[in-house]
């Protein structure tokens, strides 16, 4: 029997598992014969890209009769160890006890994590939206200011971060505090960045309904700085101006899993596997990577997969593809996503949606927030626990190109 491992049950993990059945299915290959097994912690998936919402405990979706539909077994713990010249993995499991499991073909689909740089008091004091458990502490630390006096320690609320994620968390942030601390409150919300624009990376097409947004929504912004320090009460920016406040929240910078760097291979910077058009890992011809940990050519013009749902989910089926084919005898396709869309949050009733790798602004207004709330409540959710729907799905995020 052959045995191919995915590591993760993310959207690319996911994705890798159904892609991976769905060819083995075609081939008319037995689940006896080539098995599939994905490693997770728990058997859900979490909706990464809702965690600036509120009730974020909810953001979770069950995919394990989805597994079982599909014939994808599931291993219950945590690898922190990949061995990939004896293609073996030590797995921790929520009892602490330590077991490996043999390999023919690997999926790196561990995703990625916030970055929090060596800030004095962010470690302590700093919030998050990173995972699913840093977005609770928040969601909980929240609501536990409606037990305290008034002031704008209480009432204010620094945002690290202008870009994708940092805009979400902001533009929600006063309808938040607002439900939980009254009308009365005086919310002020600050976004502190070091770029000297907001939104840097979306390009300049966008960026005026952005910051259009911000004001609309009494979103402050500090640009061109950054934050030095923080403590319980107050945020210190690097120029020596200080924002009295009771909840920073980091939202600068991803890095991909740290596993990754038990891969003897060519990492980015920011921790990603080097892969060819197919996901594998040159040196490591027995892995692929997919997802946050997959350094990936997305087309012909030098345009890289981004740590993003988006991407993560086709690269996820492509991978699981493409690791079923390497050990059927199946030719592999290559890896591409040649177009690029986003779909910004600003708020209660606002967005803005983009295509292209220079943002070029298609929706905006209700039209856009009508866009982003179907994203939200539909498109990112595991389908249906049925082979039909499942195998469907698959072959939806392999092929589709937005």
């Amino acid at each position: 029997m052959k045995h191919i491992l995915i590591i993760g049950a993310g959207f690319a993990g996911m994705y890798a598992a159904l892609s991976a059945a769905r060819l083995r299915n075609e081939q008319g290959v037995s689940p006896d014969t080539l098995a599939i097994t994905v490693v997770a912690p728990e058997p859900r998936l979490v909706i990464r890209p809702r965690l600036y919402e509120r009730a974020p405990e909810t953001m979770v979706a069950p995919i394990l009769e989805l597994f079982d539909a599909v014939d994808v077994r599931y291993e219950q713990g945590k690898v922190d160890v990949i061995d990939s010249a004896q293609k073996s993995v030590e797995i921790v499991g929520s009892d602490g006890m330590r077991r490996s499991l043999s390999y023919d073909r690997l999926v790196l689909a561990v995703g990625s994590q916030g970055f929090k740089p060596d800030i004095p008091g962010l470690a302590k004091y700093g919030f998050s939206v990173d995972q699913l458990e840093d977005a609770i502490a928040l969601d909980h630390h929240l609501n536990s200011l409606a037990n305290r006096l008034s002031s704008a320690t209480r009432d204010t609320v620094v945002v690290a971060g202008g870009g994708f994620t940092g805009i979400e968390v902001a533009t929600e942030m006063p309808s938040r505090l607002r439900a939980i601390l009254g009308a009365e409150a005086n919310i002020r919300v600050f976004i502190v960045d070091r770029n000297e624009v907001i939104a840097s990376a979306m390009g300049s097409d966008p960026r005026p309904l952005i910051e259009q947004a911000l004001r609309e929504a009494g979103v402050e912004t500090r640009l061109g700085v950054g934050i030095s320090a923080l403590d319980e009460n107050s945020a210190t920016l690097s120029d020596g101006q200080s924002i009295e406040s009771a909840t920073v929240i980091w939202a600068a910078g991803m890095r991909a899993n740290p596993l990754t760097a038990q891969i003897p291979a060519e990492c980015d910077r920011s921790g990603r596997l080097v892969v060819d058009r197919n996901l594998r890992v040159a040196e490591v011809p027995t892995i692929f990577a997919a997802g946050d940990t997959a350094y990936a050519l997305t087309d012909e013009l030098g345009h890289r997969a981004l740590m993003s749902c988006q991407h993560s989910n086709r690269l996820g089926a492509s991978a699981g593809f493409n690791v079923t084919a390497d050990l059927l005898d199946v030719p592999l396709e290559p890896y591409q996503q040649k177009n690029y869309v986003t779909c910004l949050d600003l708020g209660p009733s606002d967005a803005v949606f983009t295509r292209g790798w220079d943002a070029k602004v298609e929706l905006s207004g209700d039209k856009a927030k009508a866009m982003k709330r179907e994203i939200n409540t539909q498109w990112i959710y595991p389908p249906r626990a049925n082979r039909e729907d499942a195998f469907k799905a698959a072959e939806w995020a392999r092929l589709v190109d937005y």
